[in-house]
């Protein structure tokens, strides 16, 4: 009874609403504030590349015309088309028998005496059969469209493009987060670039909220609490 009572008393203190603790709810001011502070630690300014009384800059835009309007230099925006599609299967099958006779017998005695009653003296049969069959499938399919920033140029040329979504809706949080290098050359016209054309792919994807918590495994305290009560 001591030993519930004690854990009772570290859970009740352990959970903030019964502690007196509430979180802070952030108005829309301060969330706003903490977006753009987020962004302009994100922001790059790029190398400023003109000469003393030259009005041209490498970084314009516009200032090569024979080139498209695509991203090619540090926090320039391009569409990432994410489709990735990923499907395994394996089945295996397994067939083995063995049997396995065997008999002794004894032709004769001294003296005369029959041999019926010591026939057969020894006599095994055994027979082992083996069938086992298995199979494994995966399927993996991912699909959406976001807008990221360059956030490296290397030496090469190729870019390092990072892009980040975060969704919040009926109590439910996501992020999203796509980072990858990519070359110049397989941008299209219209400043997009398929998922597939990117090296050193990586997708992160979390949630927190009411679905990801009905199906995430239990934790330490929960286990714990099973374990105690026994329910």
């Amino acid at each position: 009874m001591r030993r519930v009572l004690l854990f009772s008393l570290v859970l009740i203190t352990a959970i903030p609403g019964y502690a007196g603790i509430k979180p802070v709810k952030k108005t829309a001011q301060e969330l706003r504030a903490d977006y753009l502070t987020r962004l302009h630690e994100q922001y790059m300014p790029p190398p400023d590349a003109r000469t003393m009384g030259s009005l041209w800059a490498a970084a314009n835009s516009l200032g090569d015309l024979s080139s498209d309007y695509r991203a090619r230099n540090v926090n320039d925006t391009i569409v990432v088309q994410v489709s990735v599609q990923t499907t395994a299967a394996q089945s295996g099958n397994v067939n083995s028998s063995r049997a396995f006779n065997t008999a002794s017998a004894i032709t004769g005695l001294p003296g005369g005496v029959s041999t019926n009653a010591t026939n057969p003296l020894f006599a095994a049969n055994s027979a082992t059969t083996l069938k086992g069959s298995g199979a494994t499938a995966s399927n993996t399919t991912f699909a959406t469209s976001l807008t990221g920033q360059i956030i490296a140029v290397l030496a090469n040329g190729n870019m390092v493009i990072e892009a980040e979504r975060q969704i919040s809706m009926n109590n439910q949080h996501e992020d999203l987060v796509i980072r990858g290098i990519v070359r110049p050359g397989d941008i299209s016209s219209n400043n997009t670039i398929p998922s597939s054309s990117l090296s050193n792919l990586e997708i992160e994807m979390k949630g927190k909220g009411i679905i990801s918590d009905s199906v995430r495994p239990p934790n330490a305290l929960t286990r714990a609490v099973l374990w105690l009560f026994g329910f």
